[in-house]
Order: C-alpha cells, then sequence, then structure tokens
C-alpha cells in the first residue's frame, strides 16, 4: 500500500517550470501536480494536443491558474526551439525543466528494426539533449537554472527485449553528467532521476500483468512506486534543497541488485 500523499511545503514557490509530456496519467503529469502544488509557475508540453489540453484543465481545477499548455514533439528541433521561446515570451524566464519525454518498446535485438531502434533512441535521448540544449541557452543567460531528467534503472539493469530503451536511458544518465560540468560554472545544475516501476494507466495498457506482477514482487515493498513518489524525488532535486548537487542521477528504487 503507498503511503499517504504528502503536503506541500512551498518548494518551488514562483520557480518557472516546465515539464515534458505532462500529458495523461504518468510521471510527467504527476510532477507537473507535484511541482504546482509546490508553488510553481507550470507551463506543461506533450506532443498529444488533446490530452494536453485536457491536463491544462486538471491542473487549473487544483491549482486555480491555468498552466500555458504548449504541444511539442520533442523529435523536432523546430519545436522544442518554439516551446522554449514561448516559456521565456510568457514569463520572462525560466527556472526548473523536467525532461520526462520517452518512449520504449520491447524487441529483442536480433529482430529488432532500424526502425524501431531509431525511434526510441530519437524520442528518449536525442529529445532529451534538444531540450537540455534550449534550456541551457536560456538558463547560462539569466545564470541561474536546473535540469532534471528523467532516466530509468533499466540504465544500469539488463532486461531483455530493451537493448533500444537501455541504451537511450544510459544515454540520458552520461548526457546528465557531462553537462552537469559544463553547465555549473554558469549557476547551473544538472541532475537526473532512475525509476524502477511506476505503475500507470499507459504502462499498464502496453505491458503485460504477468510482467508487472513479476516487476514489482522484484521490489522491496512489493509494489510498484506511485508516479507522484518518483515525482516527489524530481521536485527535491528541482528545489533548492538539492543546491549542491549535480551530474547525480538518483536511484528511485526499491530493488536492489
Amino acid at each position: 500500500m503507498a503511503p499517504p500523499y504528502p503536503k506541500a511545503h512551498g518548494l518551488l514557490d514562483g520557480k518557472v517550470t516546465l515539464v515534458t509530456a505532462a500529458a495523461g496519467a504518468g510521471i510527467g503529469y504527476a510532477t507537473a501536480k507535484r511541482c504546482a502544488e509546490e508553488g510553481a509557475v507550470i507551463v506543461i508540453s506533450d506532443r498529444h494536443e488533446r490530452r494536453l489540453s485536457a491536463a491544462a484543465d486538471s491542473l487549473t481545477e487544483i491549482t486555480g491558474v491555468k498552466p500555458l499548455a504548449v504541444p511539442c514533439d520533442v523529435t523536432s528541433e523546430a519545436q522544442v526551439l518554439a516551446l522554449f521561446d514561448a516559456v521565456v515570451e510568457a514569463h520572462g524566464r525560466l527556472d526548473v525543466v523536467v525532461n520526462n519525454a520517452g518512449l520504449g518498446g520491447t524487441a529483442p535485438l536480433a529482430e529488432m528494426t532500424d526502425d524501431q531502434w531509431h525511434t526510441v533512441i530519437d524520442v528518449t535521448l536525442n529529445g532529451t539533449m534538444r531540450c537540455t540544449r534550449a534550456a541551457l541557452k536560456q538558463m547560462i543567460a539569466q545564470g541561474s537554472g536546473v535540469i532534471v531528467n528523467n532516466a530509468s534503472v533499466i540504465g544500469w539493469r539488463a532486461q531483455r527485449g530493451q537493448s533500444h530503451y537501455a541504451a537511450a536511458k544510459a544515454g540520458v544518465m552520461a548526457l546528465t553528467r557531462c553537462v552537469a560540468l559544463e553547465a555549473a560554472e554558469h549557476g547551473v545544475r544538472v541532475n537526473a532521476v532512475a525509476p524502477s516501476l511506476a505503475v500507470h494507466p499507459f504502462l499498464a495498457k502496453v505491458t503485460s500483468e504477468e510482467l508487472l506482477a513479476e516487476l514489482a514482487a522484484a521490489e522491496a515493498f512489493g509494489r510498484s512506486a506511485e508516479p507522484w513518489e518518483v515525482a516527489n524525488v524530481i521536485v527535491f532535486l528541482a528545489s533548492d534543497y538539492s543546491s549542491y548537487m549535480t551530474g547525480e542521477v538518483v536511484s528511485v528504487s526499491s530493488q536492489h541488485p
């Protein structure tokens, strides 16, 4: 059983915070909700315009403030640049970026097509790179900012049928560490979370009940994480409570080798 939902403590008061892939009911939406509850000025994006609009309406009901919602496909450099321009035009600055966009799939490498490989890499790794690059240009200019990338424990652990996703998430981890060194002198921090298993309706649709049960049983608590439990760690990394952390990949997991 999950613990009680935490109370807000104003950890992100007034911080302009962009969360990508924030539509639906997964980690992205949970993160946008937790950031808004912690006082952030939220901007959300997603490539699914109808679901993005629904997420914006839901956040409006919770916070009383309608967030800026900008459709964006992170595989398009033009759309990524338009997203970041829209944030700065609306709010004048950008304090936090949560790079949540990612795409998985299951296929043994011997049977995997180039298209399957490239699609996962382009969304999950290249998309994170594009958004990080755009964020850095703004944050370096203003002399401050925080980037939090969503990696995965699969970047460390082997799992059958996941070579493309594992390679992409391991790449996100390496990207995080290298960019953190480049950004530190400009007052910008870059960290990542590495969740193990956080079940939400979309994941349940594309993953068998048997596999989800097997993965949950391997966790110390005998259950998957709630998306908001991952979001809590993202909020911590985005906040001033993690001011001395950069280049870190924080595992959000109860499973140990």
